[in-house]
């Protein structure tokens, strides 16, 4: 697949975004590089290989829950700008 200057064009023009012309000569030649990657790659037999689903063996590894410690309802309250006795208080925000 071959990159064209127009083909750059319509891409930055869709990616609202604008290159000088040497800068759509370095990202043509990188997208390029990328397209010859991904073709080299098509190159490969792959018949009889399953398709990954994580890039190790290893998958959903998660800790376990240990119930720790925590603040006071206090002190959470005691550095906020403004509070009452239990709640933050907020800057009003939904309008009617």
């Amino acid at each position: 697949m071959e990159l064209t200057a127009e083909l750059i064009d319509h891409l930055a023009h869709l990616s609202r975004l604008h290159f000088t012309d040497e800068a759509k000569k370095e990202i043509q030649d990188d997208l390029q590089k990328m397209v010859v990657f991904v073709e080299k790659l098509s190159e490969l037999d792959t018949t009889g290989i399953q398709p990954m689903l994580h890039m190790g063996q290893s998958f959903n590894v998660l800790r376990d829950d240990e119930v720790k410690g925590s603040v006071s309802r206090e002190e959470a309250l005691q550095n906020a700008p403004g509070a009452n006795d239990s709640f933050f208080r907020v800057p009003k925000v939904i309008r009617k």
